[in-house]
């Protein structure tokens, strides 16, 4: 192990070399455990094809997982962001799949959330409405909300996330996210507070950016329930 600048370390593990934050409780939101590995003395066979083990058939761990494949059903080395690997690891073709899907959100809508966009924006049931840029913070924490005031959301606060539309765009097409109700708790508080949030002028940013955070949200339940 060694520690590298701006307060992260390189871990050695198992499943390979990560990189995580010095102090665990600053740890991404979105980010997994490592998974326990089925222990080798409990899998003679293959848990996707049920090829049986021996000298030449050789036993694999999915990174993701931790199940325990051939090479055949286990041979994809696919990047996993999610739990800090500084390099592609190996990964069974249903976890590959769906890792392969999650770089959309790293490559592509965690740089739009953390660009920010304008809403019109309305704390609680508050008749007052503030025009403020919504961000999420480079260590993807907090979204900072920032106009004449500045007040920040944790993410590991939020209790829901719906997205509201504008209905069908014109020429007959999908719909198209035009503002968001988030409940989060407030730091002590255990009652619920909401956010609402909508697209004020450049409407093609502000859904871009909503459709991001929708995706977020999904990710960040998921590492709730893992």
């Amino acid at each position: 192990m060694s520690s590298v600048p701006d307060g992260k370390k390189l871990l050695r593990s198992p499943s390979g070399l990560r990189m995580v934050p010095e102090n665990g409780a600053f740890n991404s939101p979105f980010s997994l455990d490592e998974p326990r590995w089925v222990p080798d003395k409990e899998c003679s066979r293959c848990m996707q094809c049920d090829t049986k083990f021996d000298f030449i058939r050789r036993k694999h761990h999915c990174r993701r997982c931790g199940r325990c494949f051939c090479d055949k059903c286990c041979s994809k080395k696919v990047a996993l962001p999610r739990m800090c690997f500084v390099d592609p690891v190996r990964q069974c073709a249903e976890c590959s799949l769906i890792s392969q899907k999650e770089m959309e959100f790293f490559d592509k809508q965690l740089k739009v959330l953390l660009a920010g966009s304008t809403f019109a924006v309305t704390l609680g049931t508050s008749e007052k409405t503030e025009t403020m840029t919504c961000r999420l913070s480079n260590n993807q924490r907090y979204l900072f909300l920032d106009g004449e005031s500045h007040f920040e959301v944790e993410l590991s606060r939020m209790s829901s996330v719906q997205i509201l539309t504008d209905g069908t765009s014109p020429g007959g097409g999908t719909t198209r996210a035009s503002g968001m109700l988030l409940h989060y708790k407030p730091m002590g508080s255990q009652e619920a507070q909401q956010l609402r949030l909508e697209a004020t002028d450049d409407k093609k940013a502000a859904s871009l950016w909503l459709t991001a955070m929708h995706k977020a949200a999904k990710l960040l339940y998921e590492s709730r329930d893992q």
